[in-house]
């Protein structure tokens, strides 16, 4: 039921957070694997969402690192997590500009993105995801929007009208 539950947005935060489709994969199968092997823990747990998030946080970072001493990420891999979020790659004149912003933001930053958007987390449970506080959560989020609209309508002035990137 939680793998139902969670799973799609689990595996979209993973995707976007290590640029690949596969290795997203293995690192929610292996938070659902240990959840199973410590499934008795769970009765203690207040905030379900947030306990998974944190999971999840702590594995991409474990793999993240493990990652880090064997093989860069490569362009392909990123266009294939791109890809399994079901949005265009290509069609979008400004797709690659955003793609290419996200990527030029801070770990923090893009890790908070991530959460919010592919994750559908709250600044609450982004916070203790993060081990922060719930300000440093929405802040973060707030800079790097802020970098995203500089970045975007910097590069198409078209932008500057869109109501999406209004605060």
């Amino acid at each position: 039921v939680l793998y139902d539950c969670f799973a799609t947005r689990m595996f979209r935060t993973a995707s976007r957070m290590l640029g690949s489709r596969e290795d997203a994969e293995d690192v929610v199968q292996d938070v659902f694997l240990s959840m199973v092997r410590s499934h008795d823990k769970l009765a203690d747990v207040r905030d379900l969402t947030a306990y998974l998030f944190t999971a999840l946080h702590r594995a991409v970072g474990r793999f993240a690192s493990r990652r880090a001493r064997a093989v860069p990420v490569s362009p392909a891999a990123v266009e294939e997590a791109i890809a399994s979020t079901g949005l265009p790659i290509s069609g979008h004149p400004d797709w690659d500009r955003l793609r290419k912003a996200i990527d030029a933001l801070p770990d923090e930053q893009r890790e908070v993105i991530s959460l919010k958007i592919d994750g559908e987390l709250t600044f609450a449970q982004i916070a203790q995801v993060m081990g922060g506080s719930i300000s440093t959560a929405a802040s973060r989020y707030q800079y790097a929007l802020k970098k995203l609209r500089t970045s975007l309508v910097g590069a198409r002035p078209s932008l500057e009208r869109n109501r999406l990137w209004k605060t």
